[in-house]
């Protein structure tokens, strides 16, 4: 494991420990997984993607990978420590300090418009019900009509939570697709790949 790997699962590590009721998890999400969530990104893209849940970068660096020059990254992290390490690490990456749940209000301060992909590894189990159908009515109403959403579930949730994420996501999206779950990632983990969305930004008001 390289240097920047090392310190970024110790960061992600010491950030889960002492907030466990915000990371859900103490690791940091998976090579292979962060690369297949990645794929939703066309190689050499002009698009825009918002990332959700940064954490150290993990999902950042195969995102980077994929986008065009002059193509826009903007991810977003809620933690301090965790942004000061992305800010340390990764300072190319365009790095916003704030609460997913307000996704909206952070695009329009971004100065971004319709997104074409957003990324995301929110622990969408620890939500509220209501504030998961509120988060993924925003994020597809800021889609493009042939944009993209996908997001990470572990087999650390519970059922109950990731039927109750499945159904939010079949309301807003028309296509949803479940993918193999990656038994290496720690945890074991799967992708919902979410394509043309159903919310229209004038319906988000």
């Amino acid at each position: 494991m390289c240097a920047m790997m090392r310190a970024d699962h110790l960061t992600f590590l010491r950030r889960a420990i002492r907030r466990p009721a915000l990371l859900a998890t103490p690791f940091v999400t998976g090579s292979r997984l962060a690369r297949d969530i990645a794929r939703v990104i066309p190689q050499g893209s002009p698009s825009t993607v918002v990332e959700l849940g940064a954490g150290t970068g993990a999902m950042s660096d195969p995102i980077r990978a994929r986008l065009a020059p002059g193509a826009r990254h903007l991810a977003v992290e809620i933690d301090p420590d965790l942004v000061a390490h992305l800010r340390e690490t990764r300072p190319w990456l365009e790095l916003v300090q704030g609460d997913a749940l307000d996704f909206t209000a952070l695009l329009d301060e971004a100065g971004i418009g319709t997104v074409d992909v957003v990324i995301c590894s929110l622990p969408w189990a620890l939500f509220p019900a209501a504030q998961r159908r509120a988060l993924l009515h925003d994020i597809a109403a800021r889609l493009a009509p042939d944009g993209a959403f996908s997001t990470i579930t572990t087999w650390m949730a519970l059922p109950d939570r990731v039927r109750d994420l499945r159904g939010a996501l079949g309301e807003v999206f028309d296509e949803v697709v479940e993918t193999a779950t990656v038994w290496l990632n720690p945890p074991p983990a799967r992708l919902f790949v979410c394509r043309r969305p159903l919310v229209r930004p004038q319906q988000a008001q």
